[in-house]
């Protein structure tokens, strides 16, 4: 793919993020805050190791997000059995509410805007869903 391409398919990627966003906002939330929501909601109970892991953020950083977290009661810690020094993290039911009005905002988002679109570009959409998927991976996968 050409220069021109990639910067063009990392603009509209840039301004995908910065709408879906939006959503954590409304909850008082950073993006990073609600992405670290969203993992403890779905894989909790989680160590802050496997977090920091996925989320590719410095423990420093974790641990103020997930001081944040806590201070909301949106999720709490909980000793880890295997190591007492360590902690899981786990979502309380208002983290749970949260996450999933996060989500439903996010899914409302695109859902409208997918709407105002003609069915060849929401075809083609979703025909290149396969290669957004591959590409989301690419990106985690070289983050770390």
């Amino acid at each position: 793919m050409d220069a021109e391409n990639v910067t063009r398919l990392r603009r509209v990627i840039g301004r995908l993020a910065r709408l879906l966003n939006a959503a954590p906002v409304s909850e008082n939330l950073t993006p990073t805050q609600a992405s670290v929501l969203a993992l403890v909601s779905h894989r909790g109970p989680i160590g802050m190791t496997e977090l920091a892991d996925i989320e590719g953020l410095n423990p420093t950083m974790l641990s103020r997000v997930v001081g944040k977290l806590v201070e909301d009661d949106l999720v709490r810690r909980l000793p880890n059995p295997a190591d007492q020094r360590a902690v899981h993290l786990a979502a309380t039911d208002t983290g749970h509410e949260v996450h999933q009005r996060i989500i439903a905002s996010r899914t409302a988002t695109v859902a409208k805007i997918l709407d105002g679109l003609s069915p060849d570009v929401t075809d083609a959409l979703l025909g290149a869903l396969p290669a957004l998927e591959a590409l989301a991976e690419g990106l985690r996968t070289k983050k770390g």
